[in-house]
């Protein structure tokens, strides 16, 4: 091999690792959920844009900035960007396409203005499923990667890392992956299981193995799911032998819209709550005897999702 080819080679790897590739080697504390912190707060979603709301109305963008920052007072190590609900499809559902690029931007400046006072906080690039939550997606792979790709472009210049957040098959984590190529950063890889111990498409979560060679990765976790179905699969995600953990949701199910009761309210869609459904018996207290069990059990990488507060948060840093 020749003197520049290596030369070239370790510069990669530098480019790579501008944040330690073993960061969660070692307990860490991710934020909460966001969306419903966001309604919690006051936000009034438009159609179905759910936390995307508080980036297309400038009102609320410092309620965002509080909600960051409120995480991060109460432990958290990463935030992740608000943009699960930026994906184009979502906009093209409530006819905003045309502010996608606006959207996602504003979603990294925002996040990256926590800096200003944490300089030392890490922002992880969100990027969710580009269809529907909780379904695996089966359009044409060069469109998933297309929309990955142009999610991503628009936050990279914002973030630490990327986080795939609650995606649903092997398929989509692969062109995920692909999709960052160029952006020369590690990654999180958020699985979802709605329930037993199979993701949405019907693969188990050992079937990512050769996705475990890649040296940009930086843990896998179970992301927006309950604290019993996580205890499920503890086991067979400890056994992939990266840094693992999850992001706890406090929902009584979770299922893609499609298989929801069509004679819901159509305002219930405004709040994802009232067909979801929230639980009552998941104080920050009782999930913190959750999470001290998966912590014990070898997890490091420790946050909430949908229903979990900066109180859940603060508990879970309490661990450190």
């Amino acid at each position: 091999m020749s003197i520049l080819r290596v030369i070239n080679i370790s510069f990669s790897i530098i480019k790579y690792f501008t944040m330690d590739i073993n960061f969660f080697r070692q307990t860490r504390v991710l934020d909460g959920g966001m969306g419903q912190e966001l309604l919690a707060r006051g936000m009034s979603p438009k159609g179905t844009l759910w936390s995307a709301s508080a980036l297309l109305d400038e009102s609320y963008h410092d309620l965002l900035l509080n909600a960051h920052l409120d995480y991060i007072k109460a432990g958290a190590e990463v935030i992740v960007t608000n943009t699960f609900a930026t994906r184009k499809i979502r906009l093209i559902e409530n006819k905003v396409e045309h502010k996608f690029e606006y959207l996602n931007t504003k979603a990294g400046e925002i996040a990256k203005k926590t800096k200003d006072d944490y300089p030392n906080i890490l922002i992880a690039g969100g990027l969710p499923p580009q269809n529907s939550t909780y379904k695996a997606d089966d359009r044409p792979e060069d469109i998933i990667k297309n929309d990955f790709y142009n999610q991503a472009k628009l936050i990279n210049p914002y973030i630490d890392f990327f986080y795939f957040d609650v995606l649903s098959s092997i398929k989509e984590i692969n062109i995920a992956t692909q999709s960052i190529d160029e952006f020369n950063k590690p990654y999180l890889i958020g699985l979802h299981i709605s329930e037993g111990t199979k993701l949405p498409s019907g693969e188990k979560i050992s079937e990512l193995i050769d996705k475990l060679k890649n040296p940009k990765l930086l843990g896998i976790i179970l992301s927006c799911v309950s604290p019993e179905n996580y205890e499920l699969n503890v086991n067979e995600i400890k056994s992939l032998g990266v840094p693992f953990g999850f992001k706890l949701n406090g929902y009584l199910k979770t299922a893609p819209l499609s298989k929801m009761n069509k004679t819901n309210n159509k305002n219930d869609f405004l709040q994802p709550n009232n067909f979801l459904g929230k639980r009552k018996d998941l104080s920050p207290e009782k999930m913190l005897e959750f999470v001290k069990g998966f912590k014990d059990s070898g997890a490091t990488i420790l946050g909430g999702c949908c229903e979990t507060t900066p109180a859940h948060i603060k508990l879970f840093a309490s661990l450190k």
